[in-house]
This record gives structure tokens, C-alpha cells and sequence, in this order.
């Protein structure tokens, strides 16, 4: 006799904000769907629930049309029959940064709660692999579950799970481990979210429907209780489903049929699984699969916009975030939640999958990049503002004592919002004196009076009085304008210089301020542009060392006649070569995967010649140009358009690229700074080709098995080899900052900013290839969808920075740095430095100050903001190594009480702040309460 089975039958739509079509033409359905959707509640008391697809933004984008269904929605929802959130959107989460990552939660918790109800379904349909630290991020967030639609290999009932157990189950439930410990029951769709999609109502066409869902469903289930899923992408309501649950019951009368949710769902599964479930562990990226279906290189579909998007995100939550908490301790501004919130509302219009994944139509991507600059124009006037106020808080009088009587002096402040001390070249513009419009001048006396500002000895001091070694270049007349809070607005013209210099040691989450000395002597430029040198002051040597070669205090560096880099580590003696080699190859595939023509061979430029000139020779850096001129072809042969057209399958394509070809040239700067403990790379092309895929190449020199690569809340360590059954020739995988690899002596770090997809080719020793460009014509995946902005014309600029490691615990002195180090450097390379000018004054802050100091090892600092619901500061590290640690924390500004927090801000326990553990892997908070 069949054993009874309770079948739970959820209805839903897993809505796609925009992908196939634009974002407006999804939206006018969307409207029309969810008017369907209510009034099947409305009408249909049997239609119990549905399952709004586990994101809080389908709410608003449906109210923009109809607000005056709000009551009714949050009726429902109250209800308990639509279901909503945890999210704010479906977002990729390798795509998207840690901290989007759990904005994302906060604002959705925030969202759902305000119409009455939050749905704690973890609910990840169609991301595209899942972040290794997700148990843990929904357990700090109350959530006890995981629903999933990808990353584990589903062996059925009846098999035996194998030694890849980590990836693998028997069955559609699990236990999923996060790399803390963290876990929570996962449930995998093994036969997808539309398993239950349109359920016949007629009783012949529901048996031989039922026959085949039942027994598809319970091959993989460990419990009595079966998951249909009722709905598809951008599936309508079903309205008769009900009726289609009435004929099932008569047919299959030993089973029980439910119109149910995840709710109940869970429950029920919770309440009747076996003890012995399997344990998947860490990322969820379908290591063990074939490897075509990942859908990984989305990681390099339209680069520039993962550029934008790791622009902005940096923006938001390493540069406005900590200045708005800044200015706000001043107690002269307060913090702006409400445009924070809609910077990163708007950010997040661009994190679902097929969105930030670059996997749409071109109408999709070109409204991204406005909501890009939309979202970075919001953050750039929240940092402003907060610099405003916090240079003029900022005690400038020390730059009295350094002046003569016919100098004049021009203070500015750096700001280092990372969470680490930092040295590096700043640029900073100076504005030497401005004549508003409304002095009663001419626009030629006003212009004529700048013009003839004579510019005389120009210094450069630290707080300490310092002569800091300088260039500057000369703007000439700008204009510009004031917008002030009590009158109209007030244009002027203004003399500028942009002053660049190597600030040093500026306190972590602080500042340091500096001072611009102009005498009355003119200054001897030598005809360079740069301000000579001051009476008794010693310039340091130049870091070049030859035709083509420069060196610092740390590292050698050599470009050889083929344009790669040598570069010596010569704090451990080690030497990398062949570095920042091109590479180009044909791609016939899509926007979701990379495939390389049968017979393809790469073209590189490991055996050219390159043009080398020396372009900077400064105090603080110097730099080469390396210019390449490749040949590529075209495109790939007409055939790829037909086969594209005839749907043929990209793994089955058959169109090589073409014969005719086009010259492509890369022009390649490396910097190297005076203390810098890597090396700067900048890449700059201009595409004209199309179907093609361009990588960056890094011998490593270094045999090791494994690799880490910056991803959520982790350093995730991965092997370098995919498994047995994998059949795709490319291996590529996503990182955030950087990708790492090492051995028992020495290591080597290569961060980028905006480029996650890498991949580790072996050779003798592993190289690391970053891509730069992927250019393809289509969409892929369900038909027909040409894509020719997703070819990339046009100009593309990249940046990449190489760190070499070795064994030291710590930075400092000759010694070298450590794995952990250059990860920060890495993370370092990501934040851009603030710089605001003042006048000399006194203020409530000294000119060197860290707001926030704090140490512990082998952990990453990560946000420094304020909790909209309790007022209170949050700052958030996450830990990198398998031991524990301790945090120990020391505010400069008064606070009432110190407590743990999860990342949705809820203060916790009471913390002391001197010497707090931290386990391996955790994502620790502390929620600091301002006094009164």
C-alpha cells in the first residue's frame, strides 16, 4: 500500500524585476498580476496563501501604481495569507558586497514589518550559487531555514551520497553549516520551484499529472511531506487552484493535498526528518556537476557594470556611511537615515540575479547605470556634507606657528574611512582664492586678479610641521558656487592647484589634517610643473632604478620587453615573473556562460613586444606606461548569428572566430609608491571587437593545491583543480577583492576593483587569470534575445593591485607582511580617501584623531554606521582564520553602554569592550548606545 504523503502546494511567482523585458513592461504585468492575486483572496476563501517570492520590493513597485490597495495589502498580510520578504530583493549574492548583503535583510525585515508581518522563509530560488556564510547571516537574523534552487547535487533516495558529501545529498532536505557553525535546515527544489506549476483541475489530465509530480517529488523527499511549488518565473495566478486541489483529493484519496506555505511547510518538515541528514557545508557553487549550468560567468557579463556596482557599494557603506557617524558625534549633524536608505534602496534596484548579473536585455542594463549614478550622486552629498562639517570642527590653528608674515596658509583634512591605519598618495584640490560673482567686479578684473595670483614658495606640512615632499598641477580659473540653507545660491570664480603627496600613517576610522604653505618667493618649478624644493629640505631619491625598472623600500620591479612585470618581494627574497601577461580569447557563448570555440588558441602577449616608457618620477611614486598592439578578429564567423537564431544550444555551437581582423591596443600604467607594499596596475582599451573574452594573467610561482578568494564575510579557501565530474574546460569562479595563494613560505595577493570572475589555470605553478572583458551577443538561456550591448564597445578601464606576502605576523619596518595584511591592503585598495579644505580655526576635533580604534587578529573590519531603530553605533568585523580571536575596541567618544548586536542591530548582551572573543568565522556587531 502507498504510504500516505501530506502534499503541500504553495502558490507563487518568482518575479524577475526585469530581465527578458525591460523593467516597466515586467512592471505593467506585475500590476496586473497582483490585482489578480487579491482579488482571488478576496473571492476564493479556500485560496489560503501565496508566496510573494521572498522580496519586499515587489510591494513598493506595485503601490507606485496602485496606492490605494495598501489597506487591503496589509490586510492580507496580517493575515497570514501573502507572505512577504525576508528580503529586499532577490539579489546575487556573490555579486553583491557583505554589507549589501545584509542591508538587503535589514531593509526587507524593515518593509515587511510595516504592513504587519515578515515571512522568516530563508528564500534563495535562483541565486546563482550560494555564499558560504548564509546560515549564519539568517540565524543572527532569527531565521532557522534555508530554500534554495541551486549549488547541491541531489543523488535520490535510493543512492549513496559520495565522497564529494560536502556537496551533495540524497535527499531535498539537509543540514547546511556556515564556515562558524552556524546552521539551518536547507531544503533544496531538486525538481525546481515550478514543480507544481499549473495543476490540472480535470481529473484525466490531474492523473497523469499527479502520477508523475508524486513520484518526482517523493525520490528526493526524506519526510511524508511533499513541496509542490505553484508557480514559475513571472507566472499568473492560478485561480482555479483550489478546484485543482478538490480533484486531486478525489483522485489520490490516501494522500492529503493542502494549499500551504513555507510556514507550515518547514514545520511540518522540521517535526518529521531523519536524524541523519547530511551536512553540506560552506558555498553551495555546484562544485560537483558538469559545471555548465553554474551560470559563473555572470561574474564577467558587462564588467563595467560590476564596476559601477562595487563603485557604489564602496561609496555607500566605506566612505557615507562613516563620515555621516562622524559628523554626527560632532554633535553638529545628524546622521541621515532616510537618504541612506533611499541611496541603497536605489543601489539594490540593481542587485536581483539577472540584473547586477549583467544576463538581460540591453534596455535592462542601460536604465542600471542611471540608478548607478543615482544611487552614487546620494552618497556623494551625504559625504559632502559630513565633510563640511567635520573640517570645520577640525583645530587647524597648529598651522599659525609655521607661518611668516607674508605667508599664506591653506589647510585641508584627510580622511581614512577604512578600518586599518593607512599611507598612500592622495590627491587633493586646493582652491588658493575666490571672488564671488556679487563682489561688484567684472567677469576680466575677477578673472584678471586670479589670474596674476602668484603662486610663490609653496610648502606642504604635516601637523608636526613636517615638510612633506609634493607635486601639484595649476587649474587655472574654475568656476564654481555655493548653495546656502538661508539665501540664493552664490557663484564665483576660484584659482586651484591639485596637490599630490603620500599621506602617511592616518589613523584608522580618523583623520589627519595638513596645511599648504604659499610664500611670498616664487617657485622654481624647474619647468616640470612640480614646486621645487624647500630651502634645507632633503628630497628623496627616485624610486627609478633604470630604463625600466623602479624600486621602494620593499619591492623590486622590472618590466621586461614583452610588457609582463618581474616583480621581487625584498622583504622575503622572493621573485614573481611573467605578471600581468593579456589574454585573449574567442567567446560563442552568452551572457550566463563563457565558451571558447573548438580549437581556439588564445592570443597573448607573452611573446610580443611592448612599447615601455617611463611616465611618472615623482617623491612619492613613480610609473611606467606599457603599451600593447594585438590583433583580434573581428568577431566570431557569421555562423555563430544562425546558430544564435536556431537556438542551438551553446555547448553544441560550432562557429570558430573570424579571419578578419582589427587592431586592439592596451595601454598599461604601474605604479609603484613609496611605501606601497604592492603594486598598482591600470589597464585601458577601447573595444571595437565583438565575441571575445580578455584576461589578465599572473604566474605565480607557487605550488599549492588550494586558494582563497575574498567572498561574503569570509575568505573562502577553494581548490584550484574542480572535481572528477566536472566537464567544462573553464574553471572560473567569483571574488569580491581579492584572490590569494600561497605556500609555507611566501604568498601572492592580486585585488581588483569591480572584476570578480578569476580563474586558477594549472601549469607548473597556478596562475591566476582575472577577467577584464567578456563580450558576447546574447542573452541565452529560454530563446532568442540579441544583446549587442553586451558586446562592451567603447573605452573600459581596469584596476588591479599585486601584493606580494610572506610569513610576518604583523606590518612593520623591512619585515614582510602577512597573508592577513595583504588582504587588508586589499580591501584598502577598494576605498577611495576623502579630502575636504578649511580655513584656520579651532574646533572640537584635534587634527590627528581616530574615532573608532580598535585591534584584534585576523579579522576585517566591515561598517561603521548608526541603527535607525535604536540610535545606537554599529560597527561590524567578520573573522578570516580557523582560530579564535579577541577584539578589543576603544571609542573616542562618550557612550552609554556597549553591547553584542546581530547584523539585524538588535542589542544583545552586554559586552565589555576590552577583550572580546571572537570564534572562527563569526560576523561579530557591537551596538554602542550614545550618551544622553
Amino acid at each position: 500500500m502507498t504510504q500516505s504523503k501530506t502534499v503541500h502546494i504553495i502558490s507563487h511567482t518568482h518575479w524577475d524585476r526585469e530581465w527578458y523585458l525591460p523593467y516597466e513592461k515586467h512592471h505593467v504585468r506585475l500590476i496586473r498580476l497582483m490585482d489578480t492575486l487579491l482579488a482571488a483572496l478576496e473571492e476564493d476563501p479556500d485560496f489560503k496563501s501565496f508566496h510573494l517570492d521572498g522580496q519586499t520590493i515587489i510591494l513598493e513597485d506595485y503601490l507606485q501604481i496602485r496606492p490605494e490597495k495598501r489597506v487591503l495589502l496589509e490586510q492580507f498580510i496580517r493575515e497570514g495569507r501573502i507572505h512577504v520578504g525576508p528580503w529586499y530583493v532577490l539579489q546575487d549574492e556573490f555579486l553583491t558586497s557583505s554589507e549589501a548583503n545584509v542591508r538587503n535583510l535589514l531593509y526587507g525585515f524593515q518593509d515587511a514589518a510595516k504592513f504587519g508581518a515578515v515571512s522568516r522563509t530563508g528564500y534563495f530560488p535562483d541565486s546563482f550559487g550560494n555564499m558560504g556564510q548564509a546560515p549564519q547571516l539568517l540565524r543572527q537574523a532569527g531565521i532557522g531555514n534555508a530554500v534554495f534552487g541551486r549549488g547541491v547535487k541531489p543523488t535520490g533516495f535510493n543512492n549513496e551520497v559520495s565522497e564529494s558529501a560536502a556537496y551533495e545529498s540524497p535527499y531535498s532536505e539537509m543540514i547546511w553549516e556556515a564556515p562558524d557553525g552556524s546552521r539551518v535546515l536547507g531544503i533544496l527544489f531538486a525538481n525546481w520551484y515550478s514543480n507544481g506549476n499549473e495543476i490540472p483541475a480535470d481529473p484525466a489530465e490531474a492523473q497523469a499529472y499527479w502520477n508523475r509530480k508524486l513520484k518526482e517529488a517523493g525520490s528526493f523527499a526524506s519526510t511524508p511531506h511533499l513541496l509542490l511549488m505553484n508557480g514559475c518565473d513571472h507566472q499568473p495566478v492560478q485561480r482555479n487552484v483550489t478546484d485543482a486541489i478538490k480533484t486531486a483529493e478525489k483522485l489520490f484519496p490516501q494522500h492529503r493535498f493542502i494549499h500551504s506555505n513555507f510556514t507550515e511547510y518547514i514545520e511540518a518538515v522540521s517535526a518529521a526528518v531523519p536524524e541523519n541528514l547530511s551536512v553540506v557545508r560552506g558555498e553551495l557553487r555546484s562544485q560537483h556537476t558538469d559545471g555548465w549550468s553554474t551560470l559563473v560567468n555572470t561574474a564577467s557579463s558587462r564588467v563595467y557594470l560590476k564596476q559601477l556596482n562595487n563603485r557604489g557599494q564602496t561609496l555607500l557603506e566605506k566612505v557615507a556611511e562613516p563620515l555621516a557617524v562622524f559628523a554626527h558625534l560632532t554633535g553638529k549633524a545628524s546622521y541621515p537615515h532616510h537618504l541612506l536608505e533611499y541611496a541603497w534602496k536605489t543601489l539594490m534596484q540593481n542587485h536581483p540575479h539577472d540584473s547586477i548579473c549583467g544576463c538581460s536585455v540591453d534596455e535592462v542594463h542601460e536604465e542600471m547605470v542611471t540608478r548607478f549614478a543615482k544611487s552614487r550622486h546620494v552618497a556623494e552629498a551625504i559625504a559632502g556634507d559630513s565633510l563640511a562639517v567635520l573640517a570645520e570642527e577640525t583645530d587647524t590653528h597648529m598651522v599659525a606657528k609655521f607661518l611668516q608674515a607674508d605667508e599664506g596658509a591653506y589647510p585641508f583634512v584627510v580622511f581614512n574611512t577604512t578600518g586599518w591605519k593607512r599611507s598612500g598618495m592622495v590627491t587633493a584640490d586646493i582652491e588658493l582664492e575666490r571672488i564671488y560673482f556679487g563682489s561688484g567686479q567684472s567677469f576680466p578684473v575677477m578673472k584678471n586678479k586670479l589670474r596674476q595670483l602668484p603662486l610663490g614658495q609653496l610648502l606642504l606640512l604635516d601637523p608636526d610641521g613636517a615638510i612633506i615632499p609634493f607635486s601639484y598641477e595649476d587649474q587655472g580659473i574654475a568656476f564654481g558656487y555655493d548653495l546656502p540653507e538661508d539665501r540664493f545660491r552664490q557663484p564665483y570664480f576660484t584659482r586651484k592647484i591639485t596637490l599630490m603627496f603620500e599621506a602617511e600613517d592616518v589613523p584608522a576610522l580618523g583623520q589627519k589634517a595638513y596645511v599648504l604653505i604659499r610664500g611670498g618667493q616664487e617657485a622654481d618649478t624647474a619647468g616640470d610643473g612640480s614646486a621645487a624644493d624647500p630651502p634645507k629640505t632633503h628630497r628623496p631619491a627616485s624610486l627609478v632604478t633604470g630604463r625600466r625598472s623602479m624600486e621602494n623600500e620593499y619591492l623590486a620591479v622590472t618590466i621586461e620587453a614583452n610588457g609582463s612585470v618581474t616583480l621581487k618581494d625584498k622583504t622575503t627574497g622572493s621573485t614573481f615573473r611573467d605578471l600581468c601577461i593579456y589574454e585573449d580569447s574567442g567567446d560563442i557563448g552568452n551572457e550566463y556562460m563563457y565558451r571558447q570555440p573548438d580549437g581556439d588558441v588564445p592570443i597573448t602577449t607573452r611573446n610580443a613586444l611592448a612599447s615601455i616608457s617611463l611616465a611618472e618620477d615623482e617623491p612619492y611614486r613613480a610609473s611606467f606606461d606599457i603599451r600593447h598592439t594585438l590583433h583580434l578578429p573581428v568577431s566570431a564567423e557569421d555562423k555563430l548569428g544562425q546558430e544564435q537564431r536556431e537556438l542551438v544550444w551553446f555547448t553544441g555551437r560550432n562557429a570558430c572566430r573570424s579571419s578578419k581582423t582589427l587592431e586592439f591596443c592596451i595601454h598599461t600604467r604601474v605604479t609603484l609608491e613609496r611605501g606601497g607594499r604592492g603594486l598598482e596596475v591600470e589597464s585601458s582599451f577601447v573595444n571595437e571587437a565583438d565575441d571575445h573574452r580578455l584576461r589578465m594573467l599572473f604566474q605565480t610561482g607557487i605550488a599549492s593545491p588550494v586558494h582563497k578568494a575574498d567572498s561574503v564575510f569570509e575568505a573562502a579557501e577553494r581548490s584550484n583543480l574542480p572535481a572528477a565530474e566536472w566537464a567544462n574546460p573553464s574553471n572560473c569562479h567569483h571574488q569580491q577583492s581579492f584572490v590569494s595563494i600561497r605556500d609555507e613560505r611566501h604568498g601572492l595577493t592580486v585585488a581588483n576593483q569591480g572584476l570578480p570572475e578569476y580563474e586558477i589555470i594549472p601549469d607548473e605553478t597556478p596562475i591566476i587569470a582575472v577577467t577584464l572583458l567578456r563580450a558576447v551577443g546574447e542573452m541565452g538561456d529560454w530563446g532568442h534575445f540579441p544583446t549587442p550591448g553586451a558586446q562592451c564597445h567603447g573605452k573600459h578601464t581596469v584596476r588591479l593591485k599585486v601584493i606580494p606576502f610572506g610569513e610576518s605576523s604583523r606590518e612593520g619596518g623591512m619585515g614582510p607582511i602577512d597573508e592577513t595584511v595583504s588582504m587588508i591592503h586589499a580591501q584598502q585598495f577598494q576605498v577611495p580617501w576623502s579630502v575636504q579644505q578649511t580655513g584656520v580655526h579651532g574646533g572640537s576635533l584635534p587634527a590627528v584623531h581616530s574615532y573608532l580604534d580598535w585591534t584584534g587578529e585576523d579579522l576585517i573590519f566591515s561598517a561603521l554606521k548608526m541603527s535607525r531603530d535604536t540610535g545606537c553605533i554599529i560597527a561590524r568585523w567578520y573573522h578570516i582564520a580557523h582560530s579564535a580571536s579577541t577584539l578589543t575596541v576603544k571609542p573616542s567618544f562618550m557612550f552609554r553602554e556597549a553591547r553584542r548586536s546581530n547584523i539585524m542591530e538588535a542589542p544583545l548582551e552586554p559586552s565589555s569592550l576590552d577583550a572580546i572573543t571572537v570564534r572562527p568565522a563569526e560576523i561579530i556587531t557591537l551596538s554602542l548606545a550614545l550618551s544622553e
